[in-house]
């Protein structure tokens, strides 16, 4: 393993999942309780946009990591979760399907309370990323 696939590695945000919201499996990104709480605090009662970037970040070899950068419009939050696509496959297809992003605590009953629901402005972009993702995950035959 090379040390930029290492240290990429041990920065993977591991606690997502998914949820069935209404007949649809909405992705979703587990916050640390303490964290979760601090972002609600920051923005619970306040009208606001979150700007979603998916940043891909690939090797040519089949190794996919996907940096999911939210900034959101008040309380000058900034959230970076680097998931790996290759075990999280899933994640992104939901994403790509639904254009909805889940945050949750660990405390939280998945789709009944405490979740953040963000609904993502430009389907296309998480449609476009799967593909990409997709792309990345067959390694390249080039030598």
């Amino acid at each position: 393993m090379s040390d930029e696939l290492k240290k990429l590695s041990e920065q993977v945000h591991e606690n997502v999942t998914s949820f069935d919201f209404d007949g649809k499996d909405v992705p979703c990104i587990i916050l640390g309780e303490i964290k979760y709480d601090e972002l609600i605090s920051k923005v619970a009662g306040t009208a606001l946009s979150i700007d979603t970037d998916l940043n891909i970040l690939q090797d040519g070899l089949g190794h996919v990591f996907v940096e999911i950068v939210l900034r959101f419009s008040q309380g000058g939050i900034v959230e970076k979760i680097l998931i790996n696509a290759n075990e999280k496959l899933s994640f992104f297809e939901a994403l790509a399907k639904t254009s909805m992003l889940a945050i949750s605590s660990p405390k939280s009953h998945y789709g009944k309370d405490n979740v953040f629901m963000i609904q993502l402005p430009r389907p296309e972009k998480a449609e476009n990323a799967l593909e990409i993702i997709k792309h990345g995950l067959k390694p390249s035959n080039k030598k």
